[in-house]
């Protein structure tokens, strides 16, 4: 007796499907999932690994109980760590996409964060020079001076990559990297050539002396947490909000927008693209923008955060965050994120736990982190999330 199969169609999908295709849940929900997992696994590893350090070695110093003044840092050491990671990871982005699109490491973009940190001292001090900084809107005036900073960021890095790259695409990849070194020099030799001319100083101290409520490097919040007192910068504050904001509209315009559809087309296989009618030469200077965008705003939070940038503040900053777009995965945007946060939460939980050791101190910080970073990449070369690669067929 034959049995008879009834083929009842195309199952319908189930109400979390459904949701999980909504714009809600991809552009906003599921983002800042990641970040909030992110922020949580760094800072559970972290915690372990720093109060494993406080169980062998109680008191690094005589009269000092390393876990009595864990207990004390820690919330400020966690805040202090998202702030910085996700500056990072907003240069860390730049990185990445133009890696993505043109597989090439452009080291001129540790200069354009430190153009749009520039930039964002010009902008409050021309605002200072009108007497219209101390009466300004606060919100207003970290909008304006981000996006003042990001747009001209943005465009140097096109102008940059038109002049410079473009004609070298077809060059052996040496080439555009060493371009890319020369560019950083004279970007750096530019910016102090016109600060000495124009002010005579090329120490820029941001003028926020006059804005009360940016005045929390004196004065921070206080918050009682589990009966202990946290002092929170209001700028650690400011840039993790730009810094999810900012990030939350990167994630849509890549995935749900045509352009960020041409992009990630032009990252698998530009000569294909090409021929399917989408513009490279735009698509690629759009890439330019974006990345040299996130760089300066970047910079401006940062110079916001530290009160006083010069002509070389990108190398380290820039470093850091290549180093993290590498431990996440370079070419990966989700890899930039991690790398970007994971980074700066070692390098906040090791300075705040590194200084009661005597021996050793907050100069060793950075010897750790990159020793992480050798670690990772010796046992998984393309990154934690493994780097972007686009099988050909």
């Amino acid at each position: 007796m034959s049995s008879v199969t009834i083929d009842a169609g195309p199952q319908a999908p189930s109400g979390l499907d459904s949701f999980k295709q909504t714009a809600l849940y991809r552009f906003l929900i599921f983002p800042l999932g990641q970040m909030l997992v992110f922020i949580l696994g760094a800072t559970v590893l972290l915690t372990v690994f720093v109060y494993g350090l406080a169980v062998l070695f109680p008191e690094p110093r005589p009269n000092i109980v390393l876990v009595e003044q864990l207990n004390r840092q820690l919330p400020g050491m966690i805040i202090s760590g998202i702030s910085i990671g996700f500056v990072y990871a907003m240069i860390a982005l730049g990185y990445t996409l133009v890696y993505g699109v043109l597989k090439f490491i452009n080291f001129a973009h540790s200069e354009i964060f430190m153009v749009g940190s520039v930039i964002g001292f010009s902008f409050m001090s021309f605002l200072n020079s009108l007497g219209m900084l101390a009466g300004f809107n606060p919100i207003l005036l970290v909008v304006s001076t981000v996006l003042v900073s990001a747009g001209f960021s943005g465009l140097l890095a096109v102008g940059i990559e038109r002049v410079a790259y473009k004609p070298l695409r077809r060059a052996p990849r040496l080439v555009p990297l060493i371009t890319a070194i020369g560019l950083s020099f004279i970007l750096q030799d530019t910016v102090r050539a016109i600060a000495s001319l124009t002010i005579n100083d090329f120490n820029l101290t941001y003028p926020t002396r006059d804005i009360a409520w940016l005045q929390s490097p004196l004065n921070p919040l206080v918050f009682n947490i589990g009966g202990i007192d946290v002092r929170v910068r209001i700028t650690a504050i400011i840039i993790m909000i730009a810094a999810v904001i900012m990030l939350l509209i990167l994630n849509y315009f890549v995935n749900g927008t045509k352009a960020g559809r041409g992009i990630r087309a032009i990252s698998m296989d530009q000569t294909t693209a090409g021929l399917m009618g989408i513009p490279v030469n735009t698509m690629i200077s759009l890439t330019f923008f974006i990345g040299g965008a996130l760089g300066g705003a970047a910079g401006a939070l940062y110079g916001l955060n530290v009160g006083t940038v010069t002509p070389y503040i990108g190398f380290i900053p820039g470093l850091k965050a290549f180093t993290a777009a590498v431990l996440g995965g370079i070419g990966n945007v989700t890899g930039a994120l991690l790398g970007g946060i994971l980074l700066g939460m070692i390098e906040t939980f090791l300075n705040g736990t590194l200084v009661y050791f005597p021996a050793i101190g907050i100069r060793y910080t950075d010897i750790f982190a990159f020793g992480i970073l050798i670690a990772v990449l010796i046992f998984r070369p393309s990154g934690l999330l493994g780097e972007r690669v686009d099988e050909k067929v």
